[in-house]
């Protein structure tokens, strides 16, 4: 049953994210959904919950505040509580934290020279990342779908939840690109801070 859902961001949930990947997560041996802990703004979060509300879903107090910011709790096996034990689909899939719209694409924040820059994991952590990098146009689309959804998040975060994201180290990455990052995030980098 197809629920119609509109967040308070004002955005219908009928227009994709993300592109279907479906096809390439269902066959994952890795499972990004086991100990993934994305982090959650506090705005993604009251759009998380009230999506549970309108499809009536059975998970309450789906959240927690651990290592700085707030993240998803973990089920059974370290999995996301949002991940479908049986069937590992998304059950907050139109609504799903940013970094997992992203997927294999992550970020770092270089503070000293005002640069946001773009990493693929590597094929041996992500198979989906492996098929992006040998197809560069759909690379591409969906690095720009991922910087969307990553800059939303980076502007969402409070300074000290997002210091913290950016402590987590993230093996087997590839550099892919850089942009300028705004004066309001550098702003929440700023040492006085910390």
């Amino acid at each position: 049953m197809a629920h119609k859902f509109s967040s308070r961001t004002g955005k219908t949930s009928s227009k994709a994210r993300q592109a279907n990947f479906l096809n390439y997560c269902e066959r994952c041996a890795t499972n990004c959904c086991v100990e993934a802990r994305p982090p959650i703004s506090s705005k993604r979060k009251m759009i998380i919950e009230d999506y549970l509300k309108a499809i009536d879903s059975e998970i309450e107090n789906a959240f927690q505040e651990k290592n700085s910011y707030c993240s998803p709790i973990e089920a059974e096996g370290n999995r996301c509580c949002f991940s479908d034990s049986e069937t590992g689909k998304c059950l907050v899939h139109k609504v799903k934290p940013e970094t997992c719209v992203a997927g294999p694409v992550t970020f770092d924040i270089d503070s000293q020279r005002g640069r946001i820059e773009w990493y693929l994991k590597t094929a041996k952590i992500c198979p989906l990342a492996g098929a992006l990098f040998r197809n560069k146009s759909e690379l591409q689309r969906h690095l720009e779908s991922a910087k969307r959804e990553l800059l939303t998040l980076v502007h969402d975060l409070n300074a000290e939840a997002l210091q913290a994201i950016l402590k987590i180290e993230e093996p087997d990455i590839l550099k892919i690109g850089e942009d300028d990052v705004d004066a309001e995030v550098l702003m929440k980098l700023k040492p006085e801070r910390r």
